[in-house]
């Protein structure tokens, strides 16, 4: 994607976005508000004092068709939202299931997909 703007003396300058393999975000919401699940049109039929949401964005945006495979396959968690297209991914379950899938994504990613990844963060 090409953004052009021109800056005081007429210059033009070119900005060109060009997506990398990287993981731009591992974030982990500990027992979040009834409402986040609502308005993320997430199951809020949960037990909230153990509950988590686990966000990841990530570029090329297939990557998180992979991630979700193996967010499932690494501990109990749901899947709530995987867009192939903006490769965003958002996952729900207990605090210890969701952040074991976020590090068997991490650890995937990095190590066998040599992507540049971000560190996990949690609220």
């Amino acid at each position: 994607m090409e953004e052009y703007s021109t800056i005081g003396d007429g210059m033009r300058i070119i900005q060109e976005s060009v997506p990398g393999r990287q993981v731009t975000l591992f974030h982990i919401i500990a027992s979040p508000d009834k409402t986040l699940y609502e308005k993320l049109g997430l199951d809020p039929r949960i037990d909230y004092e153990r509950a988590a949401i686990g966000v990841t964005t990530v570029t090329p945006s297939e990557t998180a068709i992979i991630m979700a495979d193996i967010a499932i396959k690494s501990s109990g968690i749901t899947l709530g939202f995987v867009d192939r297209f903006s490769g965003s991914l958002i996952i729900t379950g207990t605090v210890s299931e969701v952040e074991a899938a976020m590090e068997a994504m991490q650890t995937y990613v990095e190590e066998k997909l040599g992507y540049t990844v971000c560190p996990v963060t949690r609220t």
